[in-house]
């Protein structure tokens, strides 16, 4: 792909080139200096160009392309591109949350609230949440921090969450999505130049937001692997090992951590998360915990404890010490409300002066969308058992979770019969990590295309059989090892809502496989 895209810009910049004398013509006929773009390819932020993106990356331009010659009548031996590449659960046929919507619609058009059709305690909800909304709208900013009784609303669901362990609304700073949160911390933490700059410590395999986010910031990634042997497990050992190598060249300042995982599915166990928290105190790093699935957890002996919990229970020596952000979000779980942009983080023991930098900071983009806001305060405070919507929200909260955790138990069990695949237990999260075996033929061939092998694996996926998957490449691997992440979703992919589909579309990835590895032996 790189050499073709190589191609493509050569032959555009002949074009340019062509455009240019022709305007030269033109301009020194009349008399007018020549003037080539202001901004080009070349002078453009080098560190933008080298951002990688893999969800969105060249198979999933591809299949872009294929659905719009479906539609052009183009014939192909499949009717549809099922697309697997981003955690998208409405856009993959899950439905929205009643009590979610009602409220909303609420809120975007007030003149509802006259509507008998809602359920008090939805109009309730809406009301409070316009009560606090400049002009009583949510086409107001908010503050910049995000709106008070939100923020207040959040800190008693982490506090409920987390077993009465205290939580100040004034450290909880609502965001647009967790995304734009985690890479606002990542700000306050890079700095330095040559062996000075900062490292940041991300697993392998890792979620592309963190390596594109640092490599934009210009921060160095220190990789620890996870171990595929043990069901993506996270090792101290491993962490220290990658943190000793890194002090050779920067100087690592940070520990990402995502749990449940993606792209793995894994859930850290209690005594994993305290030995993290005991590694980063003693290492004195700053902790960022990614906790965005922390509703999805379906193994059993299983169970999601936030880092905030295990810190404080481990006692004052690290719950007065650590310093941490956690975040959340409104996009996975059982919500799948990506396109409202909700999230939101919750610092601690952040140093004052450090907090009004990161104040003033979010002030920069004004605040987050006021619509997502008022989705997170539906998260984290839902119908409770004495209001008219419980009954029909907890059937439909319930719902989606255990259809998650059937599809994705059917999902490893189907794929575990492939010769030459392998898959590990879905803990929890919405996704899996499957380990391919290549023939040596296709790994050769694919370099011979200028393709990483596992890219040209999903390629010829994606054109045979029109399911669109994500390269492990994309998300990292260790060396000689290749993979593909899918999601263990709704609908479209893998999650058909009917188990029989949900075979039938594994089979022929199950097929494909068996092809491919015949074809290439």
């Amino acid at each position: 792909m790189f050499q073709i895209s190589v191609q493509r810009v050569t032959a555009a910049e002949n074009n340019n080139n062509n455009n240019n004398k022709n305007n030269m013509s033109q301009q020194a006929a009349n008399g007018v200096p020549c003037r080539g773009k202001v901004l080009t390819v070349d002078n453009m932020n080098p560190r933008v160009k080298k951002v990688e993106y893999a969800v969105r990356g060249p198979v999933v331009q591809r299949a872009v392309q294929i659905e719009k010659e479906l539609r052009e009548g183009v014939k192909k031996p499949f009717t549809e591109v099922i697309k697997a590449n981003i955690g998208d659960a409405h856009a993959m046929g899950q439905k929205p949350i009643t009590f979610f919507r009602q409220v909303l619609a609420m809120c975007s058009y007030p003149e509802l609230l006259k509507d008998n059709m809602f359920p008090e305690d939805a109009k309730q909800r809406a009301r409070r949440i316009l009560e606090a909304c400049g002009g009583h709208s949510i086409g107001a900013y908010s503050a910049s921090q995000g709106i008070e009784c939100i923020r207040q609303d959040v800190a008693r669901y982490i506090e409920k969450r987390d077993g009465g362990i205290a939580s100040n609304p004034d450290n909880i700073y609502l965001s647009t999505g967790a995304s734009d949160a985690i890479v606002t911390i990542l700000k306050l933490l890079v700095r330095g130049e040559g062996c000075d700059r900062t490292g940041v410590m991300i697993s392998i395999p890792q979620y592309p937001l963190y390596s594109a986010a640092i490599t934009d910031l210009g921060a160095v990634q220190v990789h620890y692997y996870l171990d595929e042997a043990n069901c993506w497990s996270l090792d101290v050992a491993e962490l220290r090992r990658a943190l000793n190598a890194a002090r050779q060249h920067c100087n690592p300042r940070v520990l990402c951590i995502i749990n449940p995982g993606n792209p793995t599915g894994q859930v850290q166990s209690r005594q994993c998360i305290e030995d993290v928290i005991r590694f980063v105190k003693e290492e004195h790093l700053f902790l960022m915990a990614d906790e965005v699935y922390q509703d999805n957890v379906y193994a059993e002996g299983c169970k999601f404890q936030s880092f905030k919990k295990v810190l404080f229970e481990m006692g004052p020596e690290y719950s007065s010490t650590v310093e941490m952000a956690s975040f959340h979000s409104t996009s996975k779980c059982y919500m799948g409300e990506c396109g409202f942009r909700g999230g939101y983080m919750e610092v601690i023991n952040m140093d004052p002066e450090v907090k009004a930098q990161l104040t003033k900071l979010v002030s920069v983009r004004l605040c987050p969308p006021v619509s997502g806001q008022a989705l997170m305060d539906l998260v984290v405070n839902p119908p409770q058992p004495d209001e008219p919507s419980y009954t029909t929200f907890m059937k439909e909260r319930t719902a989606v979770l255990a259809e998650l955790a059937e599809k994705a138990r059917l999902t490893e069990q189907i794929l575990n019969t492939v010769p030459g695949i392998t898959c590990n237990p879905v803990q929890g999260a919405m996704y899996s990590f499957p380990r391919i075996t290549l023939p040596q033929k296709a790994i050769d061939k694919a370099k011979e295309a200028g393709h990483i092998p596992d890219m040209f694996y999903c390629m010829k996926l994606l054109e045979e059989e029109g399911i669109c998957l994500v390269p492990g490449s994309g998300f990292g691997q260790r060396e000689g090892t290749f993979h593909f992440r899918y999601k263990s979703y709704h609908k479209v992919i893998f999650f058909f809502g009917l188990k029989s589909k949900l075979k039938v579309l594994l089979q022929r990835l199950r097929d494909f496989h068996q092809r491919f590895t015949q074809e290439f032996s």
